[in-house]
């Protein structure tokens, strides 16, 4: 079980915090505004009300010993920055933080942050994604080009073997696993038969995996 705290319990760190939690991790919450830290002091591991702008206060958090600490004011530019530059004088290593725009980016790259997100922009190309080739189910990247996709059989392939579904690519592709009704299986053969309605997982490049899901369309 991880330690993590989440500064700022808007909707984007209440979401954060919530899901830790039933992931079994343990989660402190941040946040200024008593109504806000209230709502979710029965769900949270802890919750503090505390000026975040202010080092004394984040000094007496001691977030230097959790795993991982998450500023999520990304709307709030001042707030957010005097934050992390707080949290990096106090000796806090992993920060991760919301960002909203480019010149936010900028700035917290250059404060050395472990990651940046942008919850809107990385959604808005997910959707994007899925929307492009619905039957991929789910994907994770890798980084370098390469994804873990899912994707569903359809009636069109049932009862095709996994080596011809993957006849033809320039590029290797790794077949994972294959989850039907009842069964995973993972590492597949290329004799692996797949039936309508199982799910097949695979790792590659980005190119290759698309021309696979073209095939499956």
């Amino acid at each position: 079980m991880g330690q993590f705290a989440v500064i700022g319990l808007g909707r984007f760190g209440a979401a954060a915090s919530t899901e830790l939690i039933k992931l079994g991790h343990s989660v402190l919450g941040v946040d200024l505004d008593s109504k806000t830290a209230n709502k979710y002091a029965d769900t949270l591991t802890h919750v503090v009300i505390a000026d975040v702008t202010d080092r004394h206060a984040l000094e007496e958090l001691d977030l230097g010993s959790y795993d991982m600490v998450l500023v999520a004011i990304g709307a709030e530019l001042q707030a957010c920055l005097l934050c992390v530059v707080h949290l990096k004088s106090l000796g806090v290593n992993n920060i991760w933080v919301k960002a909203i725009s480019h010149a936010q980016h900028l700035i917290l790259g250059k404060l050395g942050v472990t990651r940046i997100i942008h919850p809107e922009q990385e959604m808005g190309i997910r959707v994007a994604q899925l929307l492009s080739y619905p039957m991929v189910t789910d994907y994770i990247s890798l980084g370098n080009g390469e994804f873990v996709v899912e994707i569903d059989i359809s009636e069109k392939m049932d009862n095709t073997r996994v080596k011809t579904l993957l006849e033809g690519l320039e590029q290797d592709i790794h077949v994972l696993l294959v989850k039907s009704k009842a069964t995973v299986t993972v590492g597949p053969e290329g004799d692996f038969v797949l039936s309508s309605n199982d799910i097949i997982v695979l790792l590659g490049q980005l190119a290759a995996l698309r021309a696979v899901a073209r095939k499956l369309a």
